[in-house]
């Protein structure tokens, strides 16, 4: 029988006819072909195994196996080609992209891989902790007055709320603190591209105290998980925070910038009651977050009281930076006309 096969193929491989033609001459050997041999299928040419013919291609020539074992066999060669593929496809999309964009490989100083997406090693500092946390901005004028006293005002509801809660307390505050200077080098960015004119740095300037004041949130959020309630008092005291701070920038940036001083003052006044609750046992010195130990360069014994004294120097220099700014408009200059603090978290 399979002599007879044989020889009906190479006959029609001699004669050029196609085994699933419908000619008389050919009619008979391909019947004989598709009757004797069980299981055949017949496939489009370009698959990686067989032999084409006539534009066809023939995978298995010749078995002996039922053709539903070899039809379960085929289903589960392809199943397994699929799920390699999607595995396959699944880390490219990992490593590369269309458009030609990856993030090259970044490590540390000792050689690790770098774990951050949020911020690159080279975005990171040592704080300088010399700075005098006890300077104070003295009201001189009605407008620093009327700042002072707002500020004082809205810790009332703050010191009610949260009480000697600091952890919670410095999660609010963050939230809020980093909104200030997004609104001002937001409306800086705008009157740049409005007025055709440099900014003088200060675009950049704002915005790196917005950054290093996120920062600062996300390395609370590591060691105060808020409760829903605390979740949306930041939805609502951020909503209108933001709008209130838009307009009023928009009016007196000078009134702005030194509410923002005052708000500084502030928060320095709060980390340092923090760390007084530290260092007196009733609030645990636990280990530092990683993500805080890598953005500050802190040992990597750092503990929570290293944390919050960082945390509060920056916001001394942010204390400093809007006091100045608010100087600045005092004597009826803009701040592109003085050098911005750049870098000088």
């Amino acid at each position: 029988m399979n002599r007879f096969v044989v020889r009906s193929v190479m006959r029609g491989l001699i004669n050029g006819r196609s085994y699933c033609s419908g000619s008389s001459s050919g009619s008979s050997s391909g019947h004989a072909y598709r009757s004797a041999i069980v299981g055949r299928s017949l496939q489009l040419s370009g698959q990686h195994n067989g032999v084409t013919f006539g534009g066809f291609e023939w995978r298995r020539m010749m078995s002996s196996a039922p053709a539903s074992v070899e039809k379960a066999t085929s289903e589960r060669e392809e199943k397994t080609e699929k799920s390699a593929e999607e595995e396959t496809k699944g880390k490219e999309v990992v490593t590369s992209s269309y458009w030609g964009i990856s993030r090259p490989k970044i490590t540390r100083e000792d050689g690790t891989a770098w774990p951050w997406n949020c911020f690159m090693p080279w975005e990171t500092y040592r704080t300088d902790l010399s700075i005098d946390l006890k300077k104070h901005h003295e009201p001189k004028n009605f407008t620093d007055k009327f700042a002072y006293r707002t500020v004082k005002i809205l810790r009332i509801p703050t010191d009610i709320f949260f009480q000697r809660r600091y952890g919670c307390r410095a999660m609010m505050l963050e939230t809020v603190a980093a909104v200030p200077g997004m609104v001002g080098g937001m409306l800086l960015h705008l009157k740049s591209l409005r007025k055709f004119q440099q900014s003088g740095g200060w675009i950049k300037a704002l915005l790196e105290e917005a950054e290093n004041e996120r920062m600062h949130l996300m390395t609370m959020i590591e060691l105060v998980q808020p409760k829903w309630y605390e979740r949306l008092l930041v939805l609502t005291v951020q909503g209108v925070f933001f709008n209130a701070f838009f307009v009023l920038y928009l009016l007196s940036p000078k009134l702005a910038h030194r509410i923002v001083g005052y708000l500084e003052e502030e928060a320095i006044h709060s980390y340092t009651e923090y760390l007084k609750d530290i260092e007196s046992g009733k609030i645990e010195n636990v280990p530092a977050p990683s993500i805080a130990i890598d953005y500050w360069r802190l040992p990597k014994d750092a503990t929570l009281k290293d944390v919050i004294i960082v945390i509060r120097a920056d916001e001394a220099h942010h204390r400093d930076v809007n006091h100045f700014a608010s100087d600045i408009h005092f004597q009826g200059k803009e701040l592109r006309e003085a050098p911005a603090p750049l870098g000088y978290h």
